[in-house]
């Protein structure tokens, strides 16, 4: 599987599932613990991943992901797993034309074919979806193909030399030797347990 040739949407779908599940059984007195990504506290991380499904359609569009905010702080704390899935829902549509996939369009990180964005935002949804399993104490493996594949894209897309700067990833994490796919692909974007 590569990350040029393969349609991505399925993964990117399963991903979405799989984070909407986690988002889902956060509790009110969760909001504000800490989580792996250092940045973002859990409230943050869902505004944060309701932000990332909303870029996902302003790229589909040929849109400027920049003019969505980071993290979206409009919704109620009851409300986030709503929003997930209304993001979702928005951005299905605009991804339907397989054309999209090869067209070039702009991401955060440059100018890529659609396919490429969308891979990115699968692993925006993996690794953020792992960072909220461990703040609130969900189980924080999905399924091992999706996050195989995954894996396979990332050491290819964001190596582990070029990090910092301009690369926003942390050093890859030597994983434990029990972590199963999951846990490795948030090692490999920086990503260590709490």
């Amino acid at each position: 599987m590569t990350h040029n040739t393969t349609d991505p949407r399925p993964l990117y779908r399963e991903a979405l599932s799989w984070t909407t599940a986690l988002i889902e059984k956060v509790r009110d007195d969760q909001l504000t613990a800490s989580t792996p990504c250092a940045d973002f506290d859990v409230r943050t991380l869902l505004g944060h991943l309701v932000a990332t499904v909303e870029r996902a359609r302003v790229i589909g569009e040929g849109g400027d992901p920049g003019t969505v905010p980071l993290v979206v702080t409009d919704t109620p704390d009851d409300g986030y797993a709503h929003a997930y899935r209304s993001a979702a829902d928005r951005m299905w549509p605009v991804w339907t034309d397989d054309s999209r996939l090869d067209a070039t369009v702009t991401a955060p990180w440059g100018t890529v074919p659609g396919r490429a964005a969308i891979w990115g935002y699968i692993n925006e949804t993996l690794v953020h979806g792992w960072d909220l399993a461990v703040a609130t104490g969900q189980p924080s493996e999905t399924h091992p193909e999706l996050a195989e594949a995954m894996l396979a894209v990332a050491r290819h897309a964001i190596p582990a030399e070029t990090r910092g700067g301009h690369v926003p990833f942390a050093d890859v994490v030597e994983p434990h030797p029990t972590a199963g796919p999951t846990e490795r692909l948030a090692n490999w974007s920086g990503r260590k347990s709490i």
